[in-house]
């Protein structure tokens, strides 16, 4: 089993056969072809240079992107952008769009919109990341559970335009949370980030799987997933 399965916070638990890829203070992602891999003191290590990436880490100056032969995760035919998935959509026409669609089915007291209906600015919401209740929309993200960035490294690069649209707005795929845990999540996957909320550990890792389930993503990748699910639930 890679060591990219091994559950852990941030930094991720490090095959001792392979030297680990280290994140410097600054942010870069070094492994044993740079220059200053030896030169770099103090570090996070992280087992694959995706899982860097991920962390919030950034390539050297004028190195390219790990292949799949050296990571654990597939590699993209192209350089992920945001802009390969949609946006919040209104599917309905009611000028509600997805983020305060959710936010208005998932709070738990009264909400209040903006003046124009469009937005939910206030409401009761129970952040299951960090177990804190919201009552300010503007506080909190609607995270996409199975990241955009996670999503399209690990085969949705190859689905359609359609599914990836249908994908970043999928409810089963969001979670209203904690701005700034959300941001501290980033693109990782459930071997490198957990929720601070350890009672939300298996829900969380379930539903990931079921999110893997329901799209088409490589069996290798499910897999993998599966070995994380059955170690926290």
């Amino acid at each position: 089993v890679s060591a990219a399965l091994f559950l852990s916070a941030t930094p991720v638990t490090v095959n001792a056969q392979n030297p680990p890829v280290k994140m410097s203070n600054s942010k870069i992602c070094h492994d044993t072809s740079s220059p200053y891999y030896e030169r770099t003191k103090k570090f996070k290590a992280y087992d694959s240079m995706n899982a860097c990436i991920d962390a919030g880490g950034r390539l050297p100056k004028g190195q390219k992107a790990p292949s799949a032969g050296n990571s654990p995760e597939l590699s993209s035919p192209s350089e992920y952008s945001r802009s390969a998935f949609a946006d919040w959509l209104d599917e309905d026409g009611d000028c509600l769009n997805t983020r305060h669609e959710l936010l208005l089915e998932l709070s738990t007291g009264p909400t209040t919109k903006s003046s124009d209906g469009c937005r939910v600015v206030r409401g009761r919401w129970n952040d299951p990341y960090s177990g804190t209740v919201f009552f300010d929309s503007s506080k909190m993200d609607v995270d996409h559970l199975v990241p955009l960035a996670w999503a399209w490294r690990n085969g949705a690069s190859s689905w359609p335009e359609s599914e990836r649209d249908r994908f970043a707005n999928d409810p089963i795929n969001l979670f209203a949370v904690s701005a700034s845990l959300n941001r501290s999540k980033g693109a990782q996957g459930p071997d490198s980030w957990l929720p601070p909320n350890a009672k939300f550990h298996c829900q969380y890792v379930t539903r990931f799987y079921r999110v893997l389930l329901k799209y088409e993503f490589p069996e290798a990748v499910r897999s993998r997933a599966k070995v994380i699910m059955d170690s926290k639930c």
